[in-house]
């Protein structure tokens, strides 16, 4: 009987990542949009030395289908469910706002840590836009 349970749980955890990878980028193409308007894209590509917003956009699109697996991995469970997926998105984009804008990337670039000013603020809409757009695509996704 475990082997049954093995079978069918190890598919679903795998459906659960891809499907939360496409949706990330999903979210990560809205949020990149946005990014290129206001010239952050070339931000992002410095972090691997570049000063190409290509490659800014290449970048942030990889990190979003990481970070989309994740969600699809934890939220897959509520996927179904418009309203539950919307507010972990939300939350997701959150979380992520604090752990790489504030935290992480500051400190690879030798900036101070958890400095909240206009610029952060504006990173803050754009990651719970990317919370929400990769929710509502894992929302589509996971209909059946």
């Amino acid at each position: 009987m475990s082997n049954s349970v093995e079978a069918t749980a190890t598919p679903d955890l795998v459906t659960r990542v891809w499907k939360g990878a496409v949706a990330g980028i999903a979210g990560g193409l809205v949020f990149g949009m946005m990014m290129a308007m206001t010239g952050m894209l070339t931000m992002i590509a410095s972090m691997m030395g570049s000063d190409s917003a290509l490659v800014g956009m290449l970048i942030h699109l990889m990190i979003g289908a990481g970070f989309g697996a994740g969600f699809g991995l934890v939220a897959g469970g509520i996927a179904n469910r418009i309203g539950p997926v919307l507010g972990a998105g939300a939350a997701y984009g959150v979380a992520w706002w604090i752990i790489g804008p504030l935290a992480a990337m500051p400190m690879m670039m030798g900036m101070p840590m958890f400095s909240i000013d206009q610029t952060a603020m504006m990173s803050l809409v754009g990651h719970v836009v990317y919370g929400l757009v990769t929710a509502v695509a894992l929302f589509f996704l996971s209909r059946r």
